[in-house]
């Protein structure tokens, strides 16, 4: 239990069978129960969790003669066939919610993480002050430790994972270390979540139109020996039109539906006159247009950024309340 609410782990686990040992003994000692998720991986994984598993029945985090607590009880789980981090992930928040925990933290099954940083994200959710909490580590000082390749991908990530989610101060939307409250995983859809690697930008959406609260936690990057299995000639077009279809249906949601805003309007308009003064200067180019025709597409150009820019603004004042940064970088 962690501040007298009961704690789930969520490990989601693909190949990672030289880690999967280690991430099940280092669980740290806050954790009642984790559910340790097998994606259907093709080596040795699941073999080494049913190993450190051991008896999945016994109760958990009971006092032991010497002072100290037993382990956590380790629910292993192994899906029929692979359905990316989203679906393990997903499996993991259905089960917790069976077992009426009161948080789930996950924790990633390649050993990024180190038990520091989970106690750092899961404090803001198990203390009140946000219903989803994510690791973030982009603001902490050795954000240059990760590789120069993927900060850039991930500055890009961000910065459309913000207009998408509407959290306009998030970075790092893909980083592993979360923690959900029990309130947030009742409220948010879980089976119609997106379960591929955009699963934390679907998800981050989904919390912005029900007005969940969301911390971000600095930390440092950890890299081990671990492989990336994302292959980004996929991830990135499949992400992009993920966020931005998740984009237009938080517009409707969130602004015509459940409540109205006309900033809705403002993306709207913005984005048809943005695209007309492009087509038309394209136009005007290729057929040797006059000056008033390119004039025009210029106007409607500027004025569908405009339009975007002053939605943008909006979007951030109705979301900013929904924001926190927990300043306690080491």
């Amino acid at each position: 239990m962690y501040e007298e609410k009961t704690i789930a782990a969520v490990v989601p686990a693909y190949n990672e069978e030289p880690f999967i040992g280690e991430v099940i003994a280092d669980l740290p000692e806050f954790v009642d129960r984790a559910y340790v998720i097998d994606d259907r991986s093709t080596d040795g994984t699941w073999a080494e969790i049913q190993k450190h598993a051991g008896d999945d029945e016994a109760e958990s985090h009971v006092p032991t003669p010497d002072g100290g607590v037993a382990p956590a009880t380790i629910v292993p789980i192994r899906h029929e066939q692979n359905r990316g981090v989203g679906g393990a992930i997903k499996t993991g928040y259905q089960r917790a919610l069976e077992d009426g925990v009161d948080a789930a933290v996950v924790i990633a099954g390649d050993g990024q993480m180190e038990p520091d940083i989970v106690e750092r994200v899961l404090e803001p959710v198990a203390d009140g002050r946000a219903d989803y909490s994510k690791g973030n580590r982009l603001l902490h000082r050795d954000r240059d430790r990760m590789p120069r390749f993927r900060r850039f991908g991930n500055f890009l990530l961000s910065l459309i994972t913000k207009i998408a989610s509407g959290y306009w101060k998030l970075n790092d939307p893909q980083n592993g270390a979360t923690a959900i409250s029990r309130n947030a995983l009742e409220t948010v859809d879980i089976d119609a979540l997106y379960e591929d690697y955009g699963f934390a930008n679907d998800l981050l959406v989904r919390l912005n139109v029900h007005g969940m609260r969301v911390a971000e936690v600095p930390h440092r990057p950890v890299y081990k020996d671990e492989t990336s299995h994302i292959k980004y000639s996929t991830f990135i077009p499949k992400t992009s039109t993920l966020l931005l279809q998740r984009f237009l249906w938080r517009l409707k949601e969130k602004y015509l539906v459940r409540d109205f805003h006309p900033l809705a309007f403002f993306y709207y308009l913005g984005a048809a006159a943005t695209a007309t003064g492009v087509v038309g200067g394209f136009r005007s180019l290729l057929s040797d247009g006059t000056g008033s025709e390119r004039s025009s597409s210029v106007v409607l150009f500027v004025f569908g950024w405009l339009l975007m820019l002053f939605a943008m603004v909006f979007d951030m004042r109705e979301s900013e309340e929904l924001e926190l940064l927990v300043d306690d970088e080491e």
